[in-house]
């Protein structure tokens, strides 16, 4: 459960600032998902900056366009996309408006809710793997492109908000490259994880995805 002093929602200041700053900060911050099913919540345990136009690894890199548009928006505000045809992933925008920075939401501790996660998620065998991963986490909790665009610094009863929870101590949170991205943007150091907690998904280098042989009828 969620003590009531961490249940004071993040302000749009906090967002306002330069992602690799908002990054960090959000590790122990409580992400929540109301549906008509009741209340997920979640404990932020790995997130990944992208400093838009200026990162080669993000989708702001060459500009804005129809998928990326929330990105280009005022902070505060969740930018859902729909990747290799199967799954979604969450980011919070940040910093000032039409810079399109953000950061991807990887990994958390599902700390209510869990009820309601499990039926998304019958492939995980433990609790802690309901939200390894930034498309297990979109899955647990619900979480698709109708949300895009989202105000997490909304009321209580909004479909996505972030509560201030427990900031987590700068001597725990450690950061490495980001998972899976290549080239010039795969070098930067832009994950950040709370150090030795189990919710965190493993790194894995960028993998160039091999197009299989077209099949021939004898």
């Amino acid at each position: 459960m969620i003590a009531a002093h961490d249940r004071t929602p993040l302000p749009r200041s906090f967002f306002d600032r330069p992602v690799l700053d908002v990054a960090p900060e959000l590790l122990g911050r409580v992400l929540v998902r109301n549906t008509p099913e009741g209340r997920r919540a979640l404990r932020l345990t790995e997130v990944e900056a992208y400093a838009g136009e200026l990162d080669p690894g993000s989708h702001a890199f060459r500009g804005r366009t129809a998928r990326n548009g929330v990105m280009f928006g005022p902070p505060g505000h969740a930018y859902v996309y729909f990747t290799y045809g199967m799954w979604h992933c969450l980011n919070v925008v940040c910093g000032p408006e039409g810079r399109a920075s953000g950061v991807l939401l990887r990994a958390g501790e599902i700390v209510e809710g869990a009820e309601l996660a499990w039926p998304r998620r019958p492939a995980a065998r433990t609790e802690r793997e309901l939200a390894k991963g930034p498309a297990r986490l979109a899955t647990a909790l619900d979480v698709d492109r109708a949300l895009d665009g989202t105000d997490v610094c909304g009321p209580a009863d909004a479909p996505l908000h972030i509560l201030a929870g427990t900031p987590t101590r700068a001597g725990l949170v450690r950061n490495g490259p980001r998972t899976g991205v290549a080239g010039e943007g795969g070098v930067h150091p832009w994950r950040f994880w709370i150090d030795g907690d189990p919710t965190v998904s493993p790194y894995r280098a960028h993998s160039p995805r091999r197009r299989r042989k077209p099949t021939t009828t004898p």
